[in-house]
């Protein structure tokens, strides 16, 4: 049986949020920073000059709560992929900047980590 990929994993956790919508509405705000992928050099070079950043996470929830001013989330497939060295840098600095970063191994992990936010 085929793993899903990071993207089927991301896909299924973005579905589920948008039918949880009406239990917690805030996941409206949830959206995708697409910072990874394979691009032309010309396009990648345009994407840094509009400022964007290797080692910034892939979803973004901008809804405090737990003391937090937003939500981090890092998609990995349930089996395999490792933080990027950019990556392991950044995220600490946003976590001292007082946002709650997570990984998260799949969408059930995932979810469970939205969950927790909203919920403790």
């Amino acid at each position: 049986m085929k793993l899903p990929s990071e993207s089927e994993e991301q896909i299924l956790f973005v579905q589920w949020t948008l039918r949880m919508q009406k239990h917690i509405p805030e996941l409206g705000l949830m959206f995708a920073i697409p910072n990874g992928g394979k691009r032309s050099i010309a396009t990648a070079s345009r994407l840094k000059l509009e400022g964007v950043k290797p080692g910034v996470p892939d979803l973004f929830l901008p809804a405090a709560r737990q003391g937090f001013y937003g939500l981090f989330i890092e998609m990995k497939r349930a089996k395999g992929g490792c933080l990027s060295n950019n990556q392991k840098e950044l995220f600490p600095l946003l976590r001292q900047q007082g946002y709650k970063v997570e990984i998260a191994k799949g969408f059930l992990e995932a979810k469970q980590i939205v969950i927790d936010y909203f919920m403790r």
